[in-house]
């Protein structure tokens, strides 16, 4: 088997896990925060919090690895204006993740004292805005991701 095919296959599964499970995670939290049901939520906090150290850091790690192997391997420019808006909107998710993860911890332990409680607090509800409010621009950043990779509108070498 040739490299090249290899780190692109394991780049294009990597993208599958962050890309699916930013939406799966953001799919059962949305559900679960409107459920309104404090178990419920507690229980799918604990989990989104353990899914994304399970999936989607190492993930991440794998697509910055590979993406800069294929990029040595297919003679890409790291000065191109293609690597330029790959690495912005990379930054760009960055950005939202890491705050993300902080907020994740927090609200999982809310979570559990509403549930202890048996009553959803406002607090939960306003961090999980500011949570919803920064998964947007992320999952909108690994589309346009995808339309640059897929169709490399701009100069890459």
């Amino acid at each position: 088997m040739e490299p090249y095919f290899v780190a692109k296959l394991i780049h294009i599964l990597a993208a599958v896990v962050v890309t699916g499970t930013g939406a799966g995670i953001a799919f059962f939290m949305f559900m679960a925060n409107r459920s309104n049901n404090p178990q419920a939520i507690y229980i799918t906090t604990k989990l989104v919090v353990l899914g994304d150290w399970l999936f989607t850091t190492p993930a991440v790690i794998t697509q910055v690895v590979s993406g800069v192997y294929l990029m040595h391997l297919l003679g890409y420019s790291f000065d191109s204006d293609w690597f330029y808006a790959v690495a912005g909107l990379f930054t760009l998710i960055g950005v939202c993740w890491l705050p993300v993860l902080k907020i994740q911890y927090r609200l999982r332990d809310l979570a559990q004292l509403d549930a202890n409680k048996n009553h959803v607090s406002k607090e939960f509800k306003s961090l999980m805005r500011i949570w919803t409010l920064l998964g947007i621009p992320a999952f909108v950043a690994i589309l346009v991701i995808f339309w640059l990779m897929v169709f490399k509108p701009l100069s890459v070498v």
